[in-house]
């Protein structure tokens, strides 16, 4: 019995490997959204920028540089991002599968 216990790699290696998987998952889903969203965040932008870009708009502000949102995601960031998290998830799952 005690010969089962070892072999599996105990409690913390089965968590540490079911971690990696949903890490992975959520780093793959997440951009995935995100690379599927990216029209209609670009369309979003636009719609919030015009009123404060206007001449003599009460919306404007004085401090123009401290906006950090991107109008939309970034294409060849978010598909290293998913590629890198579909890496980990494979790699993942396949752990968990190899105990």
């Amino acid at each position: 019995m005690a010969w089962i216990i070892a072999s599996s790699g105990g409690f913390y290696d089965e968590v540490l490997r079911e971690m990696v998987a949903a890490i992975g998952a959520a780093l793959f889903l997440g951009n995935a959204i995100a690379l599927y969203r990216r029209r209609t965040d670009a369309q979003a932008a636009r719609k919030r920028t015009v009123a404060g870009s206007r001449p003599g708009s009460p919306v404007r502000g004085y401090r123009r540089t401290d906006n950090t949102d991107l109008a939309q995601a970034p294409l060849v960031r978010t598909v290293t991002y998913l590629l890198i998290g579909f890496v980990v998830m494979v790699a993942g799952i396949g752990a968990l599968l190899n105990m």
